[in-house]
């Protein structure tokens, strides 16, 4: 594929922007489905805040059920979010996508570490609070990372070519991704390595003061995601649910690290199911999205498949009708051609007649059917010359346009012998030579009559040479036309003037339209009443 066509498709594919829940805007429907998943939310939240620290028991299968499907969930919402910033060049969208990533690595480190799961004080050479500050880091950074999208939301940027676009969306996604393992990695030694820096927020499964100032930290980060969310509008459909999952992401800090008591309480729990909720939300929503553009690129390519086939078929039928169309016209004219001569010919054995002499009257009249029936002739002879031009093969070659131009004026000359007619130099194309003739005798021949009656008739024949045509022209000083009829110029049988002022059946200008376009080609014409036309014919240069 071209360069230019690798930017119309990426084009059209920014293009599409509206059909992705980050940019679709929010209706009153999805508003309202919104505010009452938070107020369900709320309401479970304030019923089990009540029995928060109430003991529950151990349950060790929830914690690596609960980590698995959480870091599963994350890890695979982070890669659609990253695939929407592929399409949509969002910041935005690169940092929620960094946000889930980085939630995801922390929930694997988490599980890895939590005491007695895998081994007494964890893996990964954890301590007592290792645990502890890697919760904190992970629910700290994922309100973080939405504090950042919304600060980021809607924030213009110039568009770049498809090839930049491919590159600078990928190095961005790499160097994301190698930021978020970075600092997940650094934050994990810090938290089992370094332990021994960080001040001691467990004493077995029981808090420590500093683990109730170090959770209402992070804790209070989530309602101010949630107003910087709301107050940056207008609101996407996708920034609805990110409000609904930060409101869940609220309530999860509030149950397993706030109300509660310890581990293994109902807030312990309760918290954690909430988390997973929030986890859930966005991805649902995702996958509901992928589901919605995947039926709509399979019903927009049947369309396609379909639009397609009725082409085909309509060129079909297009190229039978012409081909019959041109099989009656050569008919017809041909057939109609015999009685016409015999018209003439018994017109003009009248006219001779050395019987009873004719009076002026009656020689005048048989003069008008002579008359009539040539013309009538000549017209049948036009458009069979007309109707031979489809089914004429091209013979290609190296056409000297300059020699070609001045053999058509030469032959022309006997027939306006005070017109002047000056030719420049015109380059070679590749091209029928004998159709090409008969397009500069038919725009010469038609420069030299509309510009008789002039004092001093004068034609021009020169070029212009463009990068993918070449443009030539003839130019005359005649009677020239008004643009506003320049339509009809190349249509059969259709003229701008009298035949009584200039002769002719108005069939050479559509032949040179037709010879023209069978090259590949293109015909206009400028002009203004009294001061002459000019004619162009354009012809695609060879490839190199």
């Amino acid at each position: 594929m071209s360069q230019s066509g690798e930017n119309l498709l990426w084009q059209g594919f920014v293009d599409e922007r509206r059909v992705f829940i980050s940019t679709l805007p929010a209706t009153p429907g999805e508003r309202r489905l919104a505010l009452a998943a938070m107020g369900v939310s709320a309401a479970i939240f304030l019923a089990l805040v009540l029995f928060a620290k109430r003991p529950v028991g151990e349950a060790w299968a929830f914690i690596p059920i609960y980590q698995s499907a959480f870091l599963l969930n994350d890890l695979i919402t982070a890669v659609l979010l990253f695939g929407q910033f592929a399409f949509l060049r969002s910041r935005a969208l690169l940092v929620l996508a960094s946000g889930y990533l980085f939630t995801a690595l922390m929930a694997g480190a988490h599980a890895l570490t939590f005491p007695g799961l895998f081994a007494p004080t964890g893996l990964l050479g954890a301590g007592p609070h290792s645990t502890a500050w890697l919760y904190m880091f992970w629910h700290a950074g994922f309100p973080l990372a939405f504090i950042a999208y919304a600060l980021l939301k809607e924030r213009p940027q110039q568009e770049p070519d498809a090839a930049e676009l491919r590159t600078s969306t990928a190095s961005a996604i790499l160097w994301s991704v190698v930021a978020v393992l970075v600092i997940g990695c650094a934050l994990t030694a810090l938290a089992t390595a370094g332990k021994d820096l960080l001040p001691a927020l467990m004493r077995g499964n029981q808090y420590q003061p500093a683990q109730i100032v170090a959770i209402h930290s992070v804790w209070l980060l989530s309602p101010v995601a949630l107003a910087l969310l709301w107050w940056r509008k207008p609101h996407s459909v996708l920034d609805l649910w990110l409000m609904v999952v930060m409101c869940a992401w609220f309530f999860d800090v509030g149950l397993s690290g706030v109300f509660n008591a310890a581990r293994w309480d109902l807030g312990f729990y309760a918290g954690r199911i909430y988390g997973l909720a929030a986890a859930t939300f966005v991805l649902l929503m995702l996958l509901v999205e992928n589901g919605l553009l995947y039926r709509r690129l399979v019903a927009a390519h049947e369309g396609e498949f379909r639009e397609r086939r009725r082409a085909q078929e309509r060129a079909i039928e297009l190229a039978d009708a012409n081909k019959e169309l041109e099989a009656f016209s050569f008919t017809v004219s041909h057939d109609l051609r015999a009685p016409l001569r015999a018209i003439d010919g018994y017109a003009n054995m009248l006219h001779e007649y050395r019987g009873a002499p004719l009076d002026p009257e009656q020689r005048r009249l048989l003069g008008v059917v002579r008359s009539s029936s040539q013309r009538m002739g000549q017209l049948i002879e036009d458009l069979l010359a007309f109707s031979r031009l489809g089914r004429i093969e091209l013979a290609r070659g190296a056409v000297d346009m300059e020699s070609l131009a001045e053999e058509a004026a030469a032959e022309l000359a006997p027939e306006f012998p005070s017109a002047q007619v000056s030719v420049a130099a015109l380059p070679e194309v590749v091209a029928d030579r004998s159709l090409l003739k008969q397009v500069w005798s038919n725009l010469i021949g038609n420069a030299l009559k509309y510009s008789a009656k002039a004092k001093q008739p004068r034609v021009e024949v020169g070029v212009r040479r463009e990068p993918e045509e070449e443009i030539f022209w003839v130019r005359d000083n005649g009677v020239g036309f008004d643009m506003r009829h320049a339509a009809r110029l190349f249509g059969v049988f259709q003229r701008l003037h009298h035949r009584e002022e200039f002769p002719g059946n108005g069939v050479g200008l559509a032949i040179v339209q037709r010879l023209v376009a069978r090259h590949g080609g293109r015909v206009w014409a400028e002009s203004r009443p009294g001061e002459g036309a000019c004619f162009y014919f354009a012809l695609p240069r060879p490839a190199p």
